[in-house]
């Protein structure tokens, strides 16, 4: 056989499988991102519903015995992420970003995991101030943590003044 067929012939399962190989890991990685941007906005609908019907008017004073209630029947149903302390922390998230078209934008660079870290805060234009660095500056959620340890946006609002 000619060697520079042979050797051409050898090349290609490497090249092959390089150009596969490429195509599922990006596949995967688009796939991830859609699921975790899908996650991010039914957690919100869930929770504007939970403030609106379950939290607000002549509701609020048994609204936590429905959470509870609710969040039992719903992890029966779809696991520890409907549980009831989560079911308050996505009423927290729609509470903190009210529109749906910021969550719908959030939800295409910032994941679940990034918004719980942010609810968690108490200061309203804290989580706006790291969910806009988060997704801006391509934070992952360890340097979020970090850049929320650190207080990142107190020293920014004290240089400010």
């Amino acid at each position: 056989m000619n060697p520079l067929v042979s050797a051409a012939a050898d090349s290609l399962p490497t090249t092959l499988h390089a150009e596969l190989r490429t195509l599922i890991a990006s596949s995967r990685q688009r796939l991830a991102g859609a699921v975790n941007a899908e996650l991010t906005r039914l957690h919100w609908a869930v929770g504007q519903r939970l403030a609106s019907d379950v939290l607000g008017g002549e509701r609020a004073q048994y609204g936590s015995q429905l959470l509870e209630q609710l969040g039992q029947q719903l992890s029966q149903e779809f696991g520890r992420g409907f549980e009831a302390r989560n079911l308050r922390r996505v009423v927290k998230f729609a509470q903190a970003f009210p529109s749906a078209e910021i969550v719908s934008t959030l939800s295409t660079k910032l994941s679940w995991s990034y918004m719980v870290a942010i609810v968690a805060l108490k200061n309203p234009q804290a989580g706006q101030f790291y969910a806009q660095h988060a997704a801006q500056d391509r934070w992952s959620v360890r340097e979020l943590t970090h850049q929320i340890e650190r207080k990142a946006f107190e020293r920014t609002e004290l240089a400010s003044l």
